[in-house]
């Protein structure tokens, strides 16, 4: 008699470790599962959407990634698991790789736009037209004054790369003026303008120069 309640108490933990060895299996494979949904769902979010709740969603992701890496441990099965984890890190790490470049894309976008409104004044429409059809024999004198003006109140702000954009649209400012010229641009305007051009050619070369060298030295350090 005892020994036969030996076997079935024996046998009784055999079958209820069994059964904490399938439930801890089968709770691997759902949080691995969960995880894998997890990083799906955001992999088909809009950048704009995903950047705005990025916080939010990388805890989520870090949550779900700590839960599946610690249960696939007692699991048979933890190579296979352990390969479906690493497929949605590789996801969701290319992911958020490409939506901090785009981020960046879009920041230097609208840096460079910002720049260019405070540079060429209030007529100045947010194109990328670099003809600036929109400056005539009126307003060229005064788009002139803005640029210099505003060059000069923030020049030692200025990175190298703000003068080089500076620079691209001074010679496009310049493009337009022999074409307002020919339109009646006056006497008058034509020295002020003359003036002012004078007045930026030196400050720009001796502030890109400085802006280099200073970049250069950030470099170094």
């Amino acid at each position: 008699m005892k020994t036969i309640k030996l076997t079935i108490g024996i046998c009784s933990l055999a079958l209820l470790f069994a059964s904490c060895k399938d439930e801890k299996a089968e709770m691997a494979k759902q949080n691995v599962q969960e995880y894998t949904s997890y990083v799906d769902s955001v992999a088909t979010l809009e950048y704009a959407q995903a950047y705005s709740n990025w916080e939010s969603i990388e805890n989520g992701y870090n949550n779900h990634k700590s839960i599946a890496s610690v249960t696939i441990n007692d699991t048979e099965e933890k190579a296979t698991l352990q390969e479906n984890l690493d497929d949605a890190t590789l996801k969701f790490e290319t992911y958020k790789t490409n939506l901090l470049a785009e981020k960046e894309k879009e920041d230097m976008m609208v840096s460079k736009n910002n720049l260019r409104k405070a540079l060429l004044g209030p007529n100045y429409n947010g194109s990328g037209d670099m003809t600036f059809e929109w400056i005539n024999k009126d307003n060229i004198l005064n788009v002139y004054q803005t640029f210099v003006n505003t060059v000069e109140t923030n020049k030692d702000s200025y990175s190298r790369e703000d003068w080089d954009e500076i620079k691209l649209l001074y010679e496009a400012i310049d493009t337009r003026k022999n074409t307002v010229e020919n339109e009646g641009l006056t006497s008058s305007d034509n020295r002020q303008i003359a003036a002012l051009k004078l007045k930026f050619a030196p400050m720009y070369t001796v502030n890109r120069m400085g802006a280099k060298s200073e970049e250069n030295a950030a470099a170094k350090e």
